[in-house]
């Protein structure tokens, strides 16, 4: 499962969109790719064919990161998960600081980084998860912060 997040940051940007990046939307079990504007924090396209609007995480992350790599398993695992703290609806960006001077500035030296997207667009930070937290505490942290 871990492969499905790994190769979201190993994956070429297209040539013909120089100015996008990939994200990966980890939706129930499979991978779907989400495009993203490194210079519009909240724009991203959904093939949700539903009116609602889909939950959005961000996680900020960039290449080299060990405990960036640790989190994305341990996300890919708890997107998996089902039960009452479910993530199915939940779309999963991976931004790489790298690719913007203003998420490099602002976390830099804080990575990982979660955040949820509200729904009138702004970004929540939400409070860093220890490295050694299980996948079912991850999942049930990150219900949680959805459901206030």
């Amino acid at each position: 499962m871990a492969a499905g997040i790994a190769m979201g940051i190993a994956v070429a940007r297209p040539q013909i969109w120089p100015a996008v990046r990939l994200g990966v939307n980890l939706n129930r079990k499979s991978v779907k790719w989400v495009l993203f504007s490194p210079s519009a924090s909240s724009s991203y396209s959904s093939s949700s064919s539903s009116s609602a609007v889909p939950r959005t995480l961000i996680l900020y992350s960039k290449p080299g990161c060990c405990l960036c790599d640790g989190l994305k398993e341990k996300l890919d695992a708890a997107f998996a998960l089902s039960g009452p703290n479910s993530l199915h609806d939940v779309q999963l960006q991976i931004r790489d600081i790298t690719s913007n001077p203003e998420w490099e500035r602002l976390y830099q030296y804080e990575i990982p980084v979660l955040a949820r997207v509200h729904d009138d667009g702004t970004e929540e930070t939400l409070p860093r998860l220890s490295p050694r937290l299980g996948v079912e505490l991850i999942q049930k942290k990150i219900a949680a912060a959805f459901s206030q």
